[in-house]
């Protein structure tokens, strides 16, 4: 397998050399990260305690026949195209298009796989899943890439890498955002199995007698740390793959020119802060998505965060609604967007003030709202099922 860098990109229009150091770096070279736009807002640990002591009404997970609907994966076969198959939460595996007449299968990429019980440093406490993965860890067809977003644990699941590293050790290749080769290093992973890049670098993957494609880390608005004293010390992001024709490690081709299937990976990520008795369309958005649509849009898909969003107020930084996910699938001129990190696992505080059974509810709605297609533009999966674009 060959990796190759891509000249860094800045977003469009017009191209231009990215400020030294980028906005989103403190010092440099980077001690830590941060947002950089009047979107975000950075809540303390006070904040968190107070409004989990405050109006408590504990929302208990329904009955299995309530929630989604877990399908036994077949992963796409005997279907062309580009697929992803939701594994639950943020998880999917996603398969190229066959790229070699003689091939047998298109590159395989899994992102933020997460197999684990619990989202935790533990395995006896912390969050934990109630809906199953729809197969094994050792059921999952052989990967060539794993691609993180981030270092949070229901995303950076070690347990998880390491067994995928274990069985594909020599034939897969590791893609995190700056600061976060160290986590897998410390995971076991080797060094030379490990690319860590910045906002808008990407890189060119080969896999021998399967296919190459493209990978550019982009912005995301969330936060990072997997303990108290680490936070923002690592960077978040989201993902764009580019499939087919990727001979050339040149620059993205312009608007205009001809370009390959195109899928975004949103990972974790808010898009506008949103106090108490504020309106949403009165607060400015977070500008990252529509600069990844003009640079590199329109997606033929997209895969967007719907849930664990409430409370309002403390969440909207760092994670969208539904109706935020409209707003990202508009900014990123996506063709279909699948809803995703729902219906699988929630953290401490969202129990108290989210039914799990309302994200999918509100999605659909929301996409009614905006005059879209249900099922067509906007749309979920059992978990388990693949979607096919072509």
């Amino acid at each position: 397998m060959s990796i190759t860098a891509i000249p860094k990109l800045a977003p469009q229009p017009p191209r231009h050399a990215l400020p030294t150091p980028p906005p989103h770096h403190v010092n440099s070279p980077p001690t830590s990260f941060q947002n950089p736009w009047p979107s975000f807002h950075s809540h303390s640990f006070l904040d968190l305690f107070l409004t989990s002591r405050r109006n408590r009404d504990f929302k208990p997970v329904p009955s299995r026949d309530r929630l989604v609907n877990v399908v036994r994966p077949d992963w796409g076969s005997g279907q062309e195209g580009l697929k992803a198959t939701w594994i639950g939460h943020a998880s999917f595996l996603v398969e190229t298009p066959i790229q070699d007449h003689d091939g047998e299968r298109g590159v395989r990429i899994l992102f933020d796989p997460l197999f684990s019980e619990r989202t935790s440093p533990v395995s006896w406490a912390g969050p934990k899943r109630y809906t199953p993965t729809p197969c094994t860890l050792a059921e999952v067809p052989e990967v060539d890439l794993v691609a993180i977003s981030h270092d949070h644990y229901d995303h950076l699941d070690a347990e998880t890498l390491r067994a995928i590293y274990a069985r594909r050790k020599g034939k897969i290749h590791f893609l995190v955002p700056l600061g976060n080769a160290a986590r897998l290093h410390g995971m076991g992973i080797a060094s030379e199995d490990v690319t860590q890049l910045d906002w808008w670098e990407g890189v060119q993957v080969e896999v021998p007698s399967v296919g190459s494609v493209r990978l550019t880390c982009t912005p995301a608005q969330h936060i990072s740390g997997r303990a108290l004293w680490d936070r923002m010390s690592t960077l978040w992001g989201s993902w764009v793959l580019e499939c087919g024709d990727t001979s050339s490690a040149t620059p993205i081709p312009e608007p205009g020119s001809t370009s390959p299937l195109k899928l975004f990976f949103a990972g974790d990520t808010g898009y506008r802060y949103v106090p108490e008795e504020a309106s949403e369309e009165s607060v400015p958005f977070c500008p990252a998505f529509r600069e990844t649509g003009e640079e590199f849009g329109p997606f033929d898909l997209s895969l967007l965060p719907i849930g664990l969003y409430a409370p309002r107020h403390l969440l909207s930084p760092v994670h969208c609604t539904p109706e935020d996910a409209v707003c990202l699938h508009r900014d990123l001129r996506s063709k279909k967007s699948i809803g995703m990190h729902y219906g699988t696992v929630r953290g401490g505080i969202s129990q108290y003030f989210e039914e799990v059974t309302e994200p999918p509810r509100r999605f659909r709605e929301a996409c009614e709202t905006a005059g879209m297609v249900w099922g067509k533009e906007l749309g979920l999966l059992d978990v388990g099922q693949t979607v096919v674009v072509r």
